[in-house]
C-alpha cells in the first residue's frame, strides 16, 4: 500500500506541483480520517457513545451485512468502522464547466483514473481553486460531499469509514449511502464519471427499497423523498436541455438566453421542486453537468436489473462486462435496452 501511495506521488510530480500539492492534501486528508476511525464495536462498547449514535451505528451493520449478503457488494472492512470528523462534509468537490457548455472539466489521477470533479479536504483550499478557474473563464461550483469510496483500495488502512456526515440520515437513505459507495467498490470505469454514478445511484436505490420492503413506513418516507427528488431531476433535465439548445443557437443570443432560462427555473423552483430552489438559485453549467453524470444513465442500469432477472450476481457480472469496454460502446450498449 505504501508504495503504491509512493508511485502515485512520483507520477503526479510528473505533472507539476499543483498536481502534487492536490495528491498530497488527498492523501493527508484521507489518512486523517483512517486515524480518527475506529470499530463500530469500540463505540457500542464505550458508555459515552450517545444512544442514538449506538443505534444508528448497529443498524448500519445490519444493512453492511445485508449488502454483501442480498446485493452481492464486496464483503470487507470497509463500514465497520466510524469517525466524527467534526466537520459537516468529509470532502469538498470542485467541479467546473464552461460558460456556454456543459462538458465537465476532468482532472485525472493514477488510482482513479479520470473524473468530472476534484477533491478537497480543507473547505479554503477547494474555494481557492473555485475562484482560480473562474479567472480561467470556467464556471465553477463547491459541492460538500458526504461520503467517497477508494474503490476498495485502502482496505490495508481499514477500510472506508462510517462517517458523521451521513450516519444519521433517515434509514433508506443512510442504506443508499452504504450501498452506493460499496457498488464502487465492485465495478468502476476510470473513463466515466457518468457510468460510474449511475449504476451506483441504480445500486443505492433498488438496494434501498429491497432493505426497506419490509418497515412500511421507513419505505413510505423514503419513496417520498424519492418522488421530490423525481421532480427536482426532471426540472433540472428540462433546464439542462434548454440550456444546451441556447448555447447552440447563434453566439450574440447566448448571454441572454441563458439568462432567461435560469430565471425561469429560480421562478418556478418552489412550485415544482419544493426543497430543491436553493439548488436552482445557485445553480450554473457546472451543476447542470454534474446532476447529469448522476442522472442520465440510471434508467438503463435499471433495466438492466430487470433484463437479468432481478438477479444480484448476473447484473454486476452484466456491468463488468461494460466497463472495459470504450466508452462510447458500452454507453451504447446501455442504451440499448431502451
Amino acid at each position: 500500500m505504501i508504495r503504491r501511495l509512493l508511485l502515485s506521488a512520483s507520477l503526479l510530480a510528473l505533472g507539476g506541483c499543483s498536481a502534487l500539492g492536490h495528491w498530497s492534501q488527498a492523501a493527508g486528508g484521507h489518512l486523517g480520517i483512517t486515524r480518527a476511525a475506529k470499530p463500530v464495536d469500540d463505540w457500542l462498547a464505550d458508555p459515552a457513545t450517545p444512544a442514538d449514535l449506538a443505534q444508528r451505528l448497529r443498524l448500519s451493520q445490519q444493512m453492511r451485512d445485508f449488502a454483501s449478503s442480498r446485493l452481492a457488494l464486496p464483503e470487507n472492512n470497509s463500514y465497520r468502522r466510524y469517525a466524527d470528523l467534526g466537520r459537516p462534509a468529509a470532502v469538498w468537490n470542485v467541479i467546473a464547466a464552461p460558460e456556454f457548455g456543459m462538458s465537465l472539466k476532468t482532472w485525472c489521477y493514477p488510482i482513479m483514473g479520470c473524473a468530472g470533479y476534484q477533491g478537497w479536504f480543507d473547505l479554503k483550499r477547494a474555494q481557492a481553486q473555485a475562484d482560480a478557474l473562474k479567472a480561467e473563464g470556467w464556471e465553477a461550483q463547491v459541492q460538500a460531499i458526504p461520503a467517497y469510496s477508494t474503490l476498495g483500495w485502502s482496505r490495508l488502512l481499514g477500510g472506508d469509514p462510517l462517517l458523521n456526515t451521513f450516519i444519521r440520515y433517515a434509514e433508506g437513505e443512510l442504506a443508499a449511502m452504504i450501498f452506493h459507495e460499496l457498488a464502487h467498490q465492485r465495478v468502476y470505469a476510470s473513463d466515466d464519471t457518468g457510468f460510474n454514478e449511475a449504476y451506483a445511484s441504480a445500486v443505492e436505490l433498488i438496494g434501498a427499497r429491497q432493505w426497506l420492503a419490509n418497515k412500511r413506513d421507513a419505505l413510505a418516507a423514503f419513496e417520498a423523498g424519492r418522488a421530490r427528488r423525481a421532480a427536482f431531476l426532471k426540472l433540472a433535465r428540462e433546464g439542462r436541455e434548454r440550456l444546451l439548445a441556447v448555447y447552440a443557437g447563434p453566439p450574440d443570443a447566448r448571454s441572454a438566453g441563458k439568462a432567461a432560462v435560469l430565471a425561469e427555473l429560480r421562478e418556478r423552483a418552489p412550485r415544482e421542486a419544493p426543497g430543491y430552489d436553493a439548488w436552482f438559485q445557485r445553480a450554473n453549467n457546472a451543476n447542470f453537468a454534474i446532476l447529469a453524470a448522476y442522472d442520465e444513465l440510471v434508467p438503463a442500469f435499471m433495466r438492466l436489473f430487470e433484463r437479468e432477472g432481478r438477479d444480484w450476481v448476473r447484473f454486476h457480472a452484466a456491468v463488468e462486462r461494460l466497463a472495459p469496454l470504450p466508452r462510447e460502446e458500452r454507453r451504447a450498449r446501455l442504451k440499448g435496452l431502451e
